[in-house]
């Protein structure tokens, strides 16, 4: 069972016996299933009873209500009600839309509206490139999906995907003062997808593309590039590849190996997977053996003409040595793994085969794909994509700060340069003093990284 997270957060409403060892038994019967009291207010009191609001943290939903029941079966203690606090925090959404105006005065409304704006109105159709200086477009960004690969839940659709591009427009908000919105599309035609974002398009100085499946996420990434003059990051493909890299970067000045003598095995070679190799291989890595269900990629594998363009690039790019076998048979000897597919493939067995101080980054959530503590008698460093592990490779310390330099810029494409820019200032901005095997990235909530990053990719872009 995992551990007990604010993911699964519960505040019972309980009413019991006024009894000086009444809370204390509620508090040891979540304890005893499991549970963490992370809060207890007393909401009303009498002289024969009180009722209070028990806040724990669960596990998952099954163990949230194995808190309850055993709350429940208290004498004399009866659970009035359980409220889930993730859905009540997303009651009505996350997000809303605030005018900077206040609009107080007649002479307010008349410039910002009638018959004022027909004046910046008139402008715009004679210039619109002052779009970027006089609207939203200066500071917006659409964050698109077709909710075909959303989070680790796959196809679920855009309804389903609409809370997670909330929490997205949230965190580009917050840490990066970007104004993002919520496109949740009912389509996954490739068509469909790149005209419904090329029209909508004047609005925004930039799209975030979320959670398309591969590889219909490249093929709708390439067009809107070709065809829009705003930059297209596929967060996805390009934040994961620049966050690796950052990571990878302060985990060989731990272990004290150059990334141009290094080999790297990557697992998976999807979407994430192939940016991330794409990258490493830009910025000059040693070696890359891609491993997929098929295993490893090398050239001349049988049938890869038939296969997409991302693997033929591969296979004339990757794998010098040409080699073949299950991800198990080409791990020896490597100084890194990264993982980006699915859970459980390694034991700490096939780590300890890899060359010594050896790099982990394991990386399938909530599962990675080898146990982290396996992984870590074996290795030097060790990474996962969970927030309750050392080393959280999480993509929020890069797509806020990448968008603002762009914005700042007012960039009209994202290059290979801007990507190794920012992967470089987020690896800066750990300091020689801080860096050790449990602290190769900074906290998410470090001010310095956005900042960093920002300015790295607004210098890259020419701004």
């Amino acid at each position: 069972m995992a551990l007990p997270g604010s993911g699964y957060s519960i505040t019972m409403r309980v009413e019991l016996p006024a009894d000086p060892n009444a809370i204390g038994q509620v508090t040891t019967a979540v304890g005893s299933v499991g549970g963490v009291v992370s809060a207890l207010d007393v909401v009303e009191s009498r002289s024969d009873h009180l009722v209070a609001d028990i806040t724990c943290h669960a596990s998952d939903a099954d163990h949230a209500a194995t808190i309850t029941d055993a709350v429940g079966a208290l004498p004399g203690v009866k659970v009035r009600k359980v409220s889930d606090r993730t859905f009540l925090l997303h009651l009505g959404g996350k997000i809303e839309v605030s005018s900077k105006l206040a609009l107080r005065t007649r002479d307010e409304l008349s410039m910002a509206y009638t018959p004022g704006v027909a004046r910046v109105a008139l402008a715009l159709a004679a210039n619109p490139e002052d779009a970027r200086r006089l609207t939203i477009k200066r500071n917006a960004v659409a964050v698109v999906t077709d909710g075909s690969a959303v989070l680790g839940l796959g196809n679920v659709g855009p309804e389903a995907a609409l809370p997670v591009m909330e929490g997205k427009a949230a965190l580009f908000k917050r840490l990066g003062g970007v104004d993002a919105w919520p496109v949740c599309l009912a389509t996954q035609d490739v068509d469909e997808i790149v005209r419904t974002v090329e029209i909508i398009a004047p609005v925004y100085g930039g799209v975030n593309l979320e959670d398309i499946a591969a590889p219909r996420c490249f093929e709708v990434e390439r067009r809107l590039r070709e065809r829009l003059d705003i930059p297209v990051f596929h967060d996805d493909q390009h934040g994961t590849a620049i966050v690796v890299l950052a990571a990878l970067t302060n985990a060989l000045r731990v272990v004290g190996k150059k990334l141009s003598d290094v080999r790297v095995v990557v697992s998976g070679a999807g979407a994430a997977g192939m940016a991330v190799i794409r990258l490493l291989v830009a910025q000059g890595v040693g070696d890359v053996v891609a491993c997929d269900k098929q295993g490893a990629i090398h050239a001349g594998l049988e049938g890869i003409s038939a296969w997409d363009e991302s693997w033929q690039w591969l296979a004339a790019n990757t794998n010098r040595s040409r080699m073949s076998g299950t991800l198990q048979e080409v791990l020896p000897g490597a100084d890194v793994f990264i993982g980006l597919s699915v859970g459980g493939l390694l034991s700490g067995d096939d780590i300890a085969a890899m060359a010594p101080r050896a790099v982990v980054f394991a990386l399938a959530n909530p599962t990675p794909e080898v146990d982290p503590a396996a992984a870590r008698q074996h290795a030097a460093v060790v990474a996962t994509g969970r927030s309750d592990e050392p080393n959280q490779i999480n993509n929020v310390l890069a797509f806020p700060g990448v968008f603002r330099g762009l914005l700042d810029a007012q960039a009209t494409g994202v290059t290979v340069g801007v990507e190794l820019a920012a992967a470089r200032a987020l690896a800066d901005v750990v300091g020689a003093e801080e860096l050790n095997a449990t602290y190769i990235v900074p906290s998410v909530f470090d001010p310095e990284v956005v900042k960093a990053v920002a300015g790295a990719v607004r210098e890259a872009s020419g701004g």
